[in-house]
């Protein structure tokens, strides 16, 4: 009698009902969340690589003439705020969106709407900056956006405006996030896991929130001292009336520095669940790479000023963050050697997965031992600002950020999408991005070393630069032969009947313990972690994993459209204060704090779901 009033009780607790595209934007579903962060960082991934196929064909030869001086400041500029903010960042948080909370065992995130909301300002912070190609131009001032270039007087338009607005909005979607994590990891993991039983990509996921909580306010508080200076005229910036451009540049820097390790930490943490998945062993010095990556994290924050080098701060200063800057390498070693290790007298199956996660190794190291040259003070005055330091920094970002999350992609494709692509296109997929991207970017070393400056718009004949920038621009095509390659396998996979394989790469760790397609409530019963890779164990030994509790009804957040319409008058409020409309940005505003409010005194009780109804079935 107890059963049946409860469930009678329940059956009042129902869901919102949205159908098609709304269903998808009220979701607060973790794992939707992430599969709509990484389409859309692949949606921007695609413009991101139209301006550099652009910023390549106008470097094919001497005084090229394909674009303007003007237009191609613009496309290097979106084409880097566009890789680092909207593309790396986004599709490693849809990563960690879809992955996280079931390798711990938890049913949601910590703020299931406040992950919505993230979601969405990061969308629309991204269109938003995208508008700025019809409204007047692009910002145009590099990724960096160095003032006083950027300032009024060399940037009159209102492309620096659409980046430092535009930045704010997805940067406070990026720091909730930081906070939603930090809450899932450390409050809701399954009982029994310790830290220390933890899988490395949440090892990695939980070192990368914390970057972003102490990272991010630095370049917040700079872009809101840049949109004062042009917006309402102040003069933080403004050197004539006392202004100091280094202001900016540490500002930045002492975010900008993090900021490559908030892109490759979450990097590491993949190849740390491949490479033992794939060599059917256990992770080599566990909790060496643990400490490796918390050392990283610590010392990111005291090497920024090695990209002030050439800005005249000293002999003292200069060898205080060289010394700083080379010590990072040491935890940075350690993980390469823990992966050699792992891989060392194990089954090794070269799946498209492995194959992009075996490339991330050596091109990291000869991004990062380009770095130890450049972290080299009286070096570092000869490549600075040199096509020497574009190809390191490719090479970091791209062959190790990127190449990881197309290795994720591949990895965990079945679990997220509950398909396995194909392995056949997979591999010419991985052969054409390989080799194109070495091809690319490997002779801007020399480009560099021969004298050849970053950020020029053409160049004079009888320099030596004509056939590396060549080779340069056929390697961009060949990369996009092996994007296009990878377009058709998902598109070709999405059309097949789903595979509904539940584990077929015999994972280690709980995301695959879990029926294809995962259900909403992602385990009709908690686990119970006794071991480090419990799945893996348990399997070994011929048995289930255990429960943390009884079969029972399962508590469920409601499906919201607040979060998207919240982000959306913070959007329309941008727009209000850069086109000076002060009435449409103050209503937005207000708009704002309105469904704020609403959400702060409206009591959302969810609904319940049964452990024996099918996923996608009726709620109760």
């Amino acid at each position: 009698m107890a059963a049946i009033t409860e469930r009678v009780t329940l059956a009042h607790r129902q869901a919102p009902s949205y159908r098609g595209i709304w269903a998808w934007i009220a979701s607060v579903d973790h794992k939707k969340i992430g599969i709509m962060y990484i389409y859309a960082a692949l949606f921007f991934m695609a413009f991101g690589g139209a301006e550099a196929l652009l910023v390549r064909i106008q470097l094919w030869q001497p005084n090229n003439h394909v674009v303007s001086a003007e237009t191609f400041n613009q496309l290097f500029t979106m084409h880097g705020v566009t890789m680092i903010f909207l593309v790396a960042m986004p599709i490693l948080i849809g990563y960690i969106n879809a992955i996280v909370p079931l390798q711990i065992g938890a049913r949601d995130v910590a703020f299931p709407r406040m992950n919505s909301l993230s979601l969405w300002l990061f969308v629309l912070g991204g269109l938003f900056m995208y508008t700025s190609w019809f409204m007047g131009g692009a910002p145009d001032a590099g990724w960096f956006n160095y003032v006083p270039l950027s300032g009024g007087h060399f940037s009159p338009g209102a492309g620096v405006d659409f980046y430092d607005i535009g930045l704010q909005i997805t940067g406070i979607g990026t720091l909730m996030t930081a906070i939603n994590f930090l809450v899932t990891i450390l409050n809701m993991r399954a009982p029994g896991m310790r830290l220390l039983r933890m899988p490395m990509f949440t090892w990695s996921a939980l070192i990368t929130m914390l970057l972003i909580l102490f990272a991010f306010p630095p370049i917040t508080v700079n872009l809101i001292l840049q949109m004062m200076d042009r917006l309402f005229h102040a003069n933080f910036f403004n050197i004539p009336l006392g202004g100091n451009a280094l202001l900016w540049q540490n500002l930045f820097w002492i975010f900008g520095h993090p900021e490559v390790y908030i892109v490759i930490l979450p990097a590491f943490g993949i190849i740390s669940e491949i490479i033992p998945t794939f060599s059917r062993k256990p992770l080599f010095g566990y909790e060496s790479m643990a400490l490796a990556l918390s050392v990283i994290a610590f010392l990111s924050f005291m090497v920024w000023t090695h990209h002030m080098f050439a800005d005249g701060l000293g002999p003292i200063v200069n060898t205080i963050f060289a010394i700083t800057s080379m010590l990072i390498a040491v935890p940075t070693g350690i993980k390469i050697f823990n992966w050699l290790a792992t891989l060392w007298g194990g089954q090794i199956r070269f799946t498209t997965a492995n194959l992009y996660a075996l490339s991330f190794i050596p091109l990291f190291v000869i991004g990062g031992i380009s770095g130890v040259m450049l972290a080299m003070a009286p070096a570092d005055l000869q490549y600075n600002d040199s096509y020497f330091v574009v190809a390191h920094f490719h090479y970091v970002l791209f062959g190790g950020t990127l190449m990881a999350a197309l290795a994720g992609l591949y990895f965990w494709f079945p679990r997220i999408w509950g398909r396995l692509l194909s392995e056949r296109l997979g591999r010419w997929n991985f052969w054409l991005v390989f080799v194109g991207f070495n091809v690319t970017f490997f002779p801007m070393h020399i480009l560099g070393l021969e004298g050849m400056p970053r950020r020029i718009s053409t160049y004079a004949p009888g320099y030596g630069w004509t056939t590396p920038n060549q080779i340069a621009t056929i390697g961009a095509f060949i990369l996009l032969a092996g994007m296009l390659v990878l377009l058709y396998n998902l598109i070709s996979t999405f059309l097949r009947k789903p595979d509904l394989e539940q584990d077929p790469w015999d994972g280690r760790s709980l995301e695959w313990s879990i029926p294809s397609p995962t259900p909403e409530y992602n385990f009709a019963q908690v686990p119970l972690i006794e071991d480090r890779d419990a799945y893996w164990v348990a399997k070994r030994q011929g048995k289930e994993l255990p429960k943390a509790e009884p079969l029972g009804p399962i508590h469920m957040p409601s499906p919201s459209l607040s979060p998207f319409f919240l982000a959306l008058t913070i959007v329309i409020a941008g727009y209000g204060a850069l086109l000076h409309v002060d009435w449409l940005a103050l209503i937005a505003l207000l708009a704002a704090f309105w469904q704020i409010g609403l959400q702060l005194v409206h009591e959302d009780h969810g609904y319940h779901v049964h452990p024996d109804v099918p996923a996608g079935g009726a709620a109760e």
